[in-house]
């Protein structure tokens, strides 16, 4: 029988949420398994993992096949680090306390950078958050102001050159109209003296 360290999906649509375990190859996807060594919830950022780790180790190291994400999870919690050092201090290159020396500097350097990117995440939404909200007391104040104008009375003061052009304008189409007014009484005048 082939184990296989695999993920089971869980969750609903959408939103789903994954148990690590150990099956065997041939079993479905969500069928039977051996054992669960953990979950894994990648709708969080960053994205929550809990293994048993000692279960894992003893997993790995007996020689179970990895899928490419079980494989990516274990090493980002280190149990294929620790593997790897367990495995050295079997064919006597290392010794154990040197072991868990490297296995310790290997774990405080990724909570660190763990550390670093949740601190990063933070800043990063107070910046997005104070943006978003000058962005919309800018647009609030343009609302403010175009709402005053269109309540604000319309002065009817116009300069006095538009309202002389304005004058001037009426007084020549008055005086063209006059003139046609005239030809038009005339002209049928003449024709009934004639008649």
């Amino acid at each position: 029988m082939a184990t296989r360290i695999r993920l089971q999906r869980h969750g609903k649509k959408g939103n789903a949420i994954f148990h690590v375990v150990v099956a065997d190859s041939r079993a479905k996807r969500d069928g039977k398994f051996i054992e669960k060594l953990g979950t894994y919830n990648p709708n969080t950022n960053p994205a929550t993992i809990s293994i048993n780790f000692e279960s894992a180790v003893k997993w790995v190291g007996t020689g179970a096949e990895l899928t490419e994400t079980a494989r990516a999870i274990l090493s980002y919690k280190g149990v294929l680090y620790k593997n790897h050092l367990l495995k050295g201090v079997t064919k006597g290159a290392l010794t154990v306390e040197q072991a868990e020396a490297k296995f310790a500097a290997w774990e405080a350097e990724k909570a660190a950078k763990i550390e670093g990117k949740i601190d990063g995440l933070g800043k990063n939404a107070a910046a997005d958050k104070a943006a978003r909200m000058q962005a919309e007391a800018d647009a609030n104040a343009a609302k403010a102001k175009a709402i005053e104008v269109k309540n604000t009375p319309a002065v009817e003061d116009a300069p006095v050159e538009e309202v002389e052009a304005a004058t001037e304008e009426t007084a020549t189409e008055e005086a063209t109209e006059a003139p046609a007014a005239e030809e038009a009484t005339e002209a049928p005048a003449t024709e009934e003296g004639e008649a």
